[in-house]
């Protein structure tokens, strides 16, 4: 490469173009724009001198000439780089996304190429260069006559750069406690591995994907007893134990598993690539044998536990919003389980969860929508089989999952309070079926009804102004009234529900206890309570089958006799549930039992048909 171009040059400021052909152009002295090929200090002079690597490339892409620093960059001299492929000596066609912008720049189609990627230094070392390609000014100021299209290419060294931006992301993306990813990296990697698509047929993999998802059982105790400082070295070992665990689980195609701490004393290991559930539930196992391990930390032995939830499933269809989701509610499994323990993902137990969560955020609006309705079962005398009254059994017609009973809806009420607004209507609903039966058959003796009672409905409300005013309202007797509530709602109670059992008795509303035998069954308190009437359990009552094949039990036969007499020598009437055979019924009227209710006699049923019943022949066996 010639240091001055071939004959006389322009005067300043006046541009040059070359009006010998590319071929030739290409190995000899090249003058840049503006400048005369003598003047010492144009820009010619600070083109060779600059220590920016730099080339001239014409509109093929070959290099027309260079600078010492591109030279010593890629390791040889300048001029050997002339009628070179500056897409070769830099690795611009590695990709077509990269050549394609390259050759626009090249076309005249596009005004800048940049691209950052790795070279090989001379020396061996890799680095980190910026190359860009910008036209010639000439090109750009469209001068008439102008030559063949020539670009500027240059090459910045930005290693030192990157490497900074490496540390600050390291430092951005890693847990200062425990050195671990953290939540951020965590889900940057868990979503590239759901988007990964799945192995070819014939490759190694499985497409799946795994997570423990686990949180330290008593770990608030420690940071609350010992301090911050101790907390945060629990932390840290933790980390380490964990990320050994991983490490002896077996690298998968990119190494060792995903160990993190998402927050507090929560952590999670993603197991990319995985073999199965079983593989999950091995890491499981051996993640809570090490940590059941102490920790001495400081002087101290620590122990603690963990909680693990495991979820394993196929990476197509899954999202990383869905897989946490499952592993959150895995981990609360694991904690409502027991803790110190794992718990594998269950679609049946989720779906459950989710049925009774939908449930739970319409119950309320579904009581004023009127979506509940009153079914109602027979309560018969068993010595003469007449019907003496009738228990109120609320349903649910659910507008997505049909007809439901109270096993379905009612624990979730008492849960979240709606019990209150619901068993008022219930019992203002009952009291007023009864009313009416009595008013449309009054020759006949009337029948009571019987209310079930949720002991949150004499915590959260004014039962016994709600019942005075229902029946004020309605015009029912009081005697006509029952309310029943389970054994261990009534049995150690004190202060406001024993209150208001006695108020209410006093007005004349009988009080029943219902299956009874299965609480606390302190006989003390019935002395003392305003109770008329037990119901007894039934499974006190199936031991008392002989027909079916069914085996029968002398015990509960002994149980109940005794209880019968017991309730008899206080005062109390007896009511027998889930009377379903003749044998049953009559071995209960021989024992005492004053009345009977089951499937024997009738299920629950619309009021329609209660009213059909009323002064009907008796029910036989």
């Amino acid at each position: 490469m010639s240091g001055t171009p071939e004959g006389p040059g322009p005067t300043a400021g006046t541009p040059r173009h070359s009006a010998g052909p590319a071929t030739t152009e290409r190995h000899t002295a090249w003058p840049l724009p503006g400048t005369g090929g003598s003047e010492p200090y144009g820009y010619r002079a600070a083109f060779l001198a600059a220590t920016l690597p730099m080339a001239v490339v014409d509109h093929e892409g070959l290099v027309v000439t260079a600078n010492e620093a591109l030279g010593v960059l890629l390791g040889r001299p300048a001029s050997a780089l002339a009628s070179q492929s500056a897409a070769d000596l830099l690795d611009l066609a590695a990709d077509g996304r990269t050549w394609h912008a390259y050759r626009e720049v090249l076309h005249g189609r596009r005004s800048r190429f940049r691209r950052t990627h790795r070279l090989k230094h001379p020396d061996g070392r890799a680095l980190w260069a910026e190359v860009t390609v910008v036209p010639m000014p000439e090109q750009e100021a469209g001068a008439s006559g102008a030559g063949p299209r020539r670009m500027l290419l240059s090459v910045s060294d930005i290693s030192d750069r990157r490497e900074l931006q490496k540390r600050l992301r390291h430092l951005q993306m890693h847990d200062p406690v425990t050195r671990l990813p953290n939540r951020t990296l965590f889900f940057e990697r868990l979503s590239a591995v759901l988007e990964t698509p799945p192995y070819g047929d014939g490759a190694s993999g499985h497409g799946r994907v795994g997570l423990c998802y686990l949180d330290l059982d008593g770990f608030k105790a420690v940071n609350d007893t010992m301090g911050h400082r101790i907390g945060d070295r629990l932390l840290a070992a933790v980390a380490g134990r964990l990320t050994d665990c991983a490490a002896q689980d077996g690298p998968h195609r990119d190494g060792a598993h995903l160990v993190a701490r998402l927050g507090g004393d929560e952590f999670a290991i993603l197991v990319e690539d995985s073999a199965g559930t079983q593989q999950l539930t091995d890491l499981a196992r051996t993640v809570l044998a090490a940590l059941q391990q102490p920790f001495d930390l400081a002087g101290h032995r620590i122990s603690v536990s963990a909680s693990i939830g495991v979820v394993e499933r196929a990476v197509t269809g899954t999202s990383a919003t869905g897989l946490m989701q499952a592993a959150d509610t895995t981990l609360y499994w694991a904690k409502a389980d027991g803790k110190a323990r794992w718990t594998v993902f269950d679609p049946e137990r989720n779906a459950h969860r989710m049925t009774r969560q939908t449930l739970s955020s319409t119950l309320r609006p579904a009581v004023e929508r009127g979506e509940f309705t009153i079914e109602y079962q027979p309560l018969v005398g068993m010595a003469d089989g007449v019907v003496r009254g009738v228990e109120a059994l609320v349903r649910w017609n659910h507008p997505q999952f049909g007809m439901l009973s109270p096993n379905r809806f009612v624990a979730i009420a008492e849960e979240d309070g709606s019990i209150v607004q619901l068993g008022r209507w219930v019992l203002q609903s009952a009291c007023r079926q009864a009313r009416r039966w009595q008013l449309e058959h009054p020759a006949d003796p009337p029948l009571f009804i019987s209310v079930n009672v949720a002991v949150r409905q004499v915590w959260d409300s004014d039962l016994v102004t709600d019942v005075a005013e229902i029946l004020a309202e309605t015009g029912l007797d009081p005697s006509l009234l029952q309310l029943e509530l389970t054994e261990s709602a009534v049995m150690g109670s004190a202060g406001r529900p024993i209150q208001a059992l006695q108020s209410l008795s006093e007005m004349g509303v009988r009080i029943a206890i219902d299956d009874f035998g299965t609480g606390y069954s302190n006989l003390a308190y019935l002395s003392r309570l305003p109770v008329s009437v037990l119901k007894l359990d039934g499974s006190f009552v199936r031991g008392f089958r002989y027909d079916d094949g069914a085996h029968p039990s002398p015990a509960d036969e002994t149980i109940v006799e005794a209880m019968v007499q017991l309730a008899h020598r206080l005062g109390l009437t007896v009511t027998a549930e889930c009377v379903e055979t003749a044998g049953q019924a009559e071995r209960l009227r021989r024992i005492g039992c004053d009345t009977g209710q089951g499937w024997l006699y009738s299920r629950a049923v619309a009021p329609e048909r209660i009213a059909e019943l009323i002064g009907a022949r008796p029910m036989t066996h």
